[in-house]
């Protein structure tokens, strides 16, 4: 009888693995964010003029259409991780590397805890027009939405690194988008508070 039961448990092992998907809870969390980030980012850079698209704070601090450019290119990058990431070999380790990762991206990128140095991959050239910026930002936000809304991926086992935040898997780096566009919204309002910005 006791050899029943354990090999009734052995083969039940696998199922009680936990679920790399999405869950419901978690899809409906980063659909919310892309779209609050979306409506956040687009009515920060609605409207202005040239002047107010390319004043800076001080020489070493980026203008808004500085901010408006370096959110497109980190956009691009964090969805291409997520690309990458379920192209990858699955990390059989997941669960123990990721271990609380959404919850730390959750409580320091949108409230814009802590600084950090932008990758030059990303860090803006200043070339860009609001014009620009937005038609690329909103085609590239219809498809990291469209994956959000349709992927039934395990993204949680397939992890690529941060410079940052270490080890992230599939779903950190699709939180990790709108989190980032959300910290850098709050850096366009902080641009726009500042004495001396053109009215």
């Amino acid at each position: 009888m006791k050899r029943l039961i354990a090999l009734s448990l052995l083969f039940c092992a696998p199922m009680l693995a936990a679920d790399a998907r999405m869950t419901p809870e978690e899809r409906a969390n980063v659909l919310k964010w892309l779209e609050q980030s979306r409506k956040e980012f687009l009515a920060a850079i609605e409207g202005l003029s040239e002047q107010q698209w390319m004043w800076k704070p001080a020489p070493n601090r980026w203008s808004v259409g500085e901010v408006a450019e370096h959110i497109v290119l980190a956009e691009a990058g964090q969805f291409a991780n997520v690309q990458k990431a379920i192209a990858s070999v699955p990390d059989p380790e997941w669960e123990s590397k990721t271990k609380g990762k959404t919850e730390r991206l959750v409580a320091v990128l949108a409230p814009r805890l802590g600084k950090a140095q932008a990758p030059e991959a990303i860090v803006p050239k200043g070339g860009m027009t609001p014009a620009q910026v937005k038609e690329r930002f909103e085609k590239q936000r219809a498809e990291i939405v469209k994956f959000a809304t349709e992927s039934n991926a395990p993204l949680k086992q397939y992890i690529i690194d941060n410079p940052f935040f270490g080890p992230l898997n599939g779903y950190n780096w699709l939180i990790y988008a709108p989190l980032h566009t959300m910290r850098h919204d709050k850096q366009i309002a902080e641009v726009k508070a500042t004495a001396g910005y053109p009215k």
